[in-house]
């Protein structure tokens, strides 16, 4: 076998192969082989009659075809290894001659791992930068799980903001109901913002029992198209008025929320799980800017294969978490203002997927300059805290048995490590 390695850019090769008489034959032998296990020869076993024997049985066209496949499968696998070729997709194969049993030529092309020249890692300059804690945070703490305490009990006087209005309603655009606009027992908080801009302003100074109209103008950007600009008309009963009990911000409050004697306790401790937050968001973007500026100090190049893989994983955790916000992947691009979803993937998402290649394979490197390993107690031990997180989810802990699976383990597991060793080398 002779192989010829041509590097069209710094993340594709090409090889060009030439199989003579003898790689041939081998081909031939193993295809007939591989065929015999499905021809019955009289007199003998499936898969046990002698080749010869085998040869004069099988179809001459599908052996030939089944020679061309063996032949090109096996050169393409030895030819890579031999030149060290780290393929990251199955390469495209042309044949340029084949002469059967005498001569085969033909082109094998991938996209590669590109070489990456590392930055100088000592060198770096980021700095880590954790934000103080103000009363205003925790403040906004104690708020919040007021609120989440709050109750709402019935009154018999007029809704005000603040209150939580109990209502019917069925939305009409030219005198008839559309979809999405009726709904029963609703309860809105009046200031909430909930609904279209002025329909709570409107509910605001009626009482339980009346019935009325809200006449309101859905939003320019309004997701449904037939309904965005439109005039719309509500007709609203208020069935109940329920006004807010919210407790005190007082020492009886902070004994109800944990073991503390005072709001100063109370306002102590919120303040120091804020701190350790802070330290930990701190910790996550000191160690994305020393990765970011070694990438941009580093000599990489990010194959397209790889940088489009990770654009669909972006679009897919992107359409993932706007469906938990109840929004959608138009919704989104509308609001941003982008005109195709095209736009969106080439000016917002492909850098980042961009970086993240060059991240990868930056580490990567990195970790074999530093001789950052992952042991397999280390990784057994990953492994073991998945599973307990996934307790007796069957198919969960079955996928963490998969080779594959295990394999991206180790490999973040790797990321991390060399990551820390990072940030180590640069706190020296």
């Amino acid at each position: 076998m002779k192989a010829t390695v041509k590097n069209i850019s710094n993340t594709k090769v090409q090889v060009t192969i030439t199989l003579g008489e003898a790689e041939l034959a081998d081909a031939r032998l193993a295809a007939l082989h591989k065929m015999a296990k499905d021809i019955k020869v009289d007199g003998f076993r499936r898969g046990h009659a002698p080749i010869a024997m085998v040869e004069k049985q099988v179809n001459p066209q599908l052996l030939e075809q089944q020679v061309l496949d063996d032949a090109l499968s096996k050169a393409v696998a030895d030819a890579f290894i031999k030149h060290d070729i780290k393929a990251i997709e199955r390469p495209s194969v042309e044949v340029q001659k084949y002469v059967p049993g005498q001569e085969l030529e033909f082109t094998a092309e991938s996209e590669v791992i590109p070489p990456v020249t590392l930055g100088d890692y000592k060198a770096l300059k980021a700095t880590k930068k954790v934000e103080d804690v103000a009363d205003s945070d925790i403040d906004d703490v104690l708020n919040r799980i007021a609120d989440n305490l709050t109750k709402y009990e019935a009154v018999d006087r007029a809704a005000e903001q603040g209150d939580e209005a109990v209502i019917d309603f069925v939305g009409k655009k030219d005198g008839k109901a559309f979809d999405g606009g009726s709904g029963n027992d609703f309860g809105l908080r009046l200031g909430s913002g909930q609904f279209i801009p002025g329909f709570e302003d409107q509910v605001v100074g009626k009482k339980a029992g009346e019935s009325f109209d809200v006449n309101v103008t859905f939003p320019e950007e309004y997701h449904a198209k037939e309904l965005a600009g439109q005039p719309v008309v509500f007709e609203v009963t208020l069935k109940e008025v329920k006004a807010p009990q919210r407790p005190e911000l007082d020492d009886e409050f902070a004994a109800k929320n944990g073991n503390f004697t005072s709001m100063e306790e109370f306002r102590a401790d919120i303040k120091r799980e804020l701190m350790a937050q802070k330290e930990r968001q701190a910790d996550e973007a000191f160690k994305d800017a020393l990765v970011t500026e070694l990438v941009e100090a580093s000599e990489v190049t990010a194959p397209e294969v790889l940088v489009k893989e990770q654009e669909k994983n972006i679009e897919q955790d992107m359409v993932r978490n706007l469906a938990y916000q109840g929004a959608s992947l138009d919704m989104y691009l509308e609001t941003k203002g982008f005109a195709t979803k095209e736009e969106w993937l080439d000016k917002e998402v492909r850098p980042v997927a961009e970086l993240r290649v060059k991240s990868g394979l930056v580490l990567a490197e990195l970790s074999k300059a530093m001789k950052t390993t992952a042991t397999k107690e280390e990784l057994e031990a990953q492994i073991a805290t998945f599973k307990a997180q996934f307790g007796k989810d069957k198919e969960a802990l079955k996928q963490l048995n998969q080779p594959e699976v295990q394999r991206e383990i180790a490999n973040r597991l790797l990321t991390e490590k060399t990551i820390d060793a990072l940030v180590a080398e640069y706190e020296k």
